[in-house]
């Protein structure tokens, strides 16, 4: 255990972000999952809503956002679901 005033402080810190971004990411788990289970247009809108929050939050970066929404959308495209124009 750190004895240094700083020190545990950022032990403390690094709990808190961590129980945090674990949160995130099993959102983003259950979100792929449903949307696998039964791609629709509800279901893809809150898969690409998870990925937004998780890279406005830092856990995730811009261009794998961007790589694993269009692959959602190609699924949903696969499945013959209609999208908005």
């Amino acid at each position: 255990m750190p004895i240094i005033k700083s020190a545990i402080k950022r032990a403390k810190q690094t709990v808190t972000r961590r129980n945090k971004n674990i949160g995130i990411k099993k959102s983003i788990k259950s979100a792929e999952k449903a949307f696998a289970a039964k791609p629709s247009k509800d279901t893809l809108t809150k898969v690409q809503s998870e990925y937004d929050q998780a890279w406005k939050k830092g856990l995730l970066k811009k261009n794998t956002v961007a790589r694993r929404k269009a692959k959602a959308y190609a699924t949903a495209k696969s499945a013959k679901v209609k999208l908005a124009k």
